[in-house]
């Protein structure tokens, strides 16, 4: 009989990434690309060109001129930030029909995209190099629990109701419960789709951000997103009851104090949902 981390991993194994976003990998890959290589594979996907147009194009990037073309974002993005752009929009397709009596798919993308540009705004604040890669690492800090909620649902939800119940941090609870928890699911899917080794460290480790080990900046940052994310989902809550949830090092790893990361969720709650509407239209509709 397979065992949960095996059952997990099965399951990890079977889940790829949209030919689209593969064929930009290995596009970007090669040491001699040009950036006409890389605007021509996106073209050839009508439903991602109209996406990365409509995010460039929005005031999360604020660029005064309209950008019309593949080509010209491509220009103007660099091909980091085309490259995450296309991994966060192709995440997002191929988990779209996904069917879970665990979560609601809506709910879930709207706290990963809200985690995202948390992180994002916080690596501003940090002065980090590129900042704007720090949001598809908080958008996929999560996607350890789609996997677990296809393939261990009834488990999921047990811990679910228990961290709920107890109030414990919902990884204590899943490892307690069954020996693996959604950060490290997470990590190892990063793992086994090739992403980048900063990628692999803040979905793994953000709720222990001490064991990053060559990331930990990124890590860290992640992690304050994380709880911060958590804590706008309780809006009940003493509204400094999320300071109690950070762990000491992601502060002397930021060098960032509570008062910019509550500016930064300001600023971040002004921008999800228009985020959320250009990634994951059916987040609307669902609310409709």
């Amino acid at each position: 009989m397979a065992t949960i981390w095996e059952r997990v991993t099965a399951k990890a194994k079977l889940t790829s990434l949209p030919q689209v976003y593969l064929q930009l990998k290995e596009v970007l890959d090669r040491p001699d690309f040009a950036m006409a290589d890389v605007a021509d594979v996106i073209s050839k996907d009508p439903g991602i060109t109209a996406r990365l147009l409509r995010l460039v194009n929005s005031p999360f990037f604020g660029f005064a001129a309209k950008i019309e073309t593949v080509s010209r974002a491509v220009s103007m993005l660099g091909t980091q930030q085309v490259h995450d752009l296309v991994l966060a929009t192709t995440v997002v397709e191929r988990f779209q029909g996904m069917s879970t009596e665990v979560m609601d798919m809506a709910t879930y993308w709207r706290r990963s995209i809200y985690c995202g540009v948390m992180a994002r705004m916080l690596a501003y604040q940090c002065n980090v190099l590129d900042s704007e890669r720090l949001f598809v690492c908080g958008l996929l800090r999560d996607i350890g629990h789609l996997i677990m909620y296809q393939s261990i649902p009834e488990l999921s939800q047990q811990a679910i109701e228990k961290a709920a119940e107890t109030g414990q941090s919902l990884f204590r609870v899943e490892q307690e419960l069954f020996g693996l928890h959604y950060a490290r699911v997470g990590g190892a899917l990063m793992g086994l789709w090739g992403m980048p080794k900063s990628l692999q460290e803040s979905t793994e480790f953000h709720i222990q951000p001490e064991k990053a080990t060559e990331f930990p900046l990124e890590t860290c940052i992640v992690h304050l997103a994380s709880v911060l994310t958590e804590a706008a989902e309780s809006p009940d809550e003493d509204p400094d009851a999320w300071l109690q949830r950070v762990d000491p090092f992601a502060w002397q790893g930021t060098d960032l104090s509570p008062q910019q990361c509550a500016a930064s969720r300001d600023e971040a709650e002004k921008q999800v949902d228009k985020v959320l509407n250009l990634i994951y239209p059916q987040a609307h509709q669902a609310q409709a």
